[in-house]
């Protein structure tokens, strides 16, 4: 996503207009010589990439594009930017800085620091190791040093797409409130949709069902007792997410300070399906969690006959839905539930605890991590009506298989 300085939009009364690219010849054109510059800085340090990105801007009016179509290709998606230091930076320097305290403070000392302490470092790592290493690496850890070591280049259409849906999520960085409807669609989009919710950790009411479409009001950060940047960035990566569902349409309430006077002022964004945003999210399931990933990939291992499955029913409750990690199914008929509570909010807890009492399911299985503080967050456990696991650090698929088995 794009920071808010690279953010550009229009104002028409209340209503709040993002900017957005023509995917033409023009914006192709500038697009293009950005990736090419990318690939051409491969190898080089962010620094070097940088002043030539600087260049490329000169005095053009329309710097603030590039600006944010570089920013953009700089972001994990397509940079890979790593430290290369023979050590780590800091233990370089130490090295350093103590056999230049052992030697007469002359202009041939560094040379010969350097080139003595190459050759320890050669002896102790097993491989070459040449003073200019040492000498490139020991500020390796400063921003403008890393080296962009990998770079997976999009199409300059893609790039594109990806600018314009920057453009509108940052518009949700200062929502206070927003409106979702979901219209009659495809269950499987419901789910993916809900999961993402889940996945940012959302606070959420929901109304509806499958049947007939839902409507989906969300907390924005601006509406918190403390305003949260980050809260907004999770709002931001919901939509994407939302580009996935056939029939929808969306309302937010903005609070924004005027850029002369400071004074706060309500503005208003509207979105729906028709908006012809392309999303980089892929349609499949996400995990919610590294926790669910993994203990996924452990159950596969397992020898047993307990089937895990993810195509999850959604389970309705008042102001919400419901949506287990997995169903676990044995060929004679038994089913279970089970939910995973890793790293969540107070407020998460609060609310996915409640669900769970709201449920009414009596093959709900829940696993919790000990790290979570539930009593701080006002969660009283034994008032949940659920089999639980403890865990520390990973599931372990035998505990839960013991639950199964004791709950014949």
């Amino acid at each position: 996503m794009l920071p808010t300085d690279l953010l550009i939009s229009r104002q028409n009364g209340e209503e709040i207009a993002p900017k957005r690219l023509p995917i033409d010849k023009a914006n192709g054109a500038i697009a293009t010589e950005l990736i090419a510059l990318f690939q051409g800085c491969q190898g080089k340090t962010q620094g070097e990439l940088d002043r030539q990105l600087l260049e490329l801007e000169g005095e053009e009016t329309n710097y603030r594009i590039k600006r944010g179509l570089a920013h953009l290709l700089k972001s994990e998606s397509f940079s890979t930017f790593e430290i290369v230091s023979p050590l780590e930076p800091i233990a370089l320097r130490q090295r350093v800085f103590a056999l230049s305290s052992e030697a007469a403070p002359i202009p041939q000392t560094a040379a010969i620091t350097l080139g003595q302490l190459a050759g320890q470092l050669s002896e102790e790592l097993g491989h070459e190791v040449l003073p200019t290493q040492i000498q490139s690496g020991l500020y390796a850890d400063l921003m403008e040093n890393r080296i962009l070591t990998q770079f997976e280049p999009p199409t300059p259409e893609a790039l594109l797409h990806r600018y314009n849906l920057s453009q509108v999520q940052g518009i949700f960085y200062k929502a206070s409130q927003i409106k979702i409807t979901a219209h009659r669609n495809d269950p499987g989009e419901y789910k993916l949709l809900f999961r993402y919710l889940k996945l940012f950790g959302l606070m959420t009411y929901i109304e509806g069902d499958a049947d007939h479409g839902f409507t989906i009001a969300i907390d924005g950060p601006t509406s918190l007792f403390k305003p949260s940047t980050r809260y907004g960035l999770d709002i931001a990566k919901l939509i994407p997410a939302l580009l996935h569902v056939t029939k929808w349409s969306l309302a937010a309430e903005l609070h924004l300070k005027d850029p002369y006077t400071k004074a706060e002022k309500m503005r208003r964004f509207t979105l729906d399906s028709g908006c012809k945003l392309v999303s980089h999210y892929p349609p499949g399931k996400p995990y919610d969690s590294m926790l669910e990933s993994a203990f996924s990939d452990r159950w596969a291992a397992l020898n047993t006959e307990w089937i895990l499955e993810r195509e999850v029913d959604l389970l309705p409750i008042p102001g919400s839905v419901m949506i287990p990690d997995f169903r676990l199914v044995h060929p004679d008929g038994r089913s279970f539930l089970l939910e995973i509570v890793g790293y969540w909010r107070p407020e998460y807890l609060r609310k996915k605890f409640s669900q769970v009492r709201q449920s009414g399911c009596d093959n709900l299985i829940l696993a919790i991590s000990e790290r979570l503080n539930l009593e701080k967050a006002g969660v009283k456990v034994a008032d949940t009506p659920a089999r639980m696991i403890w865990f520390k650090d990973k599931l372990s698929p035998k505990a839960v298989l013991a639950v199964l088995e004791d709950g014949n």
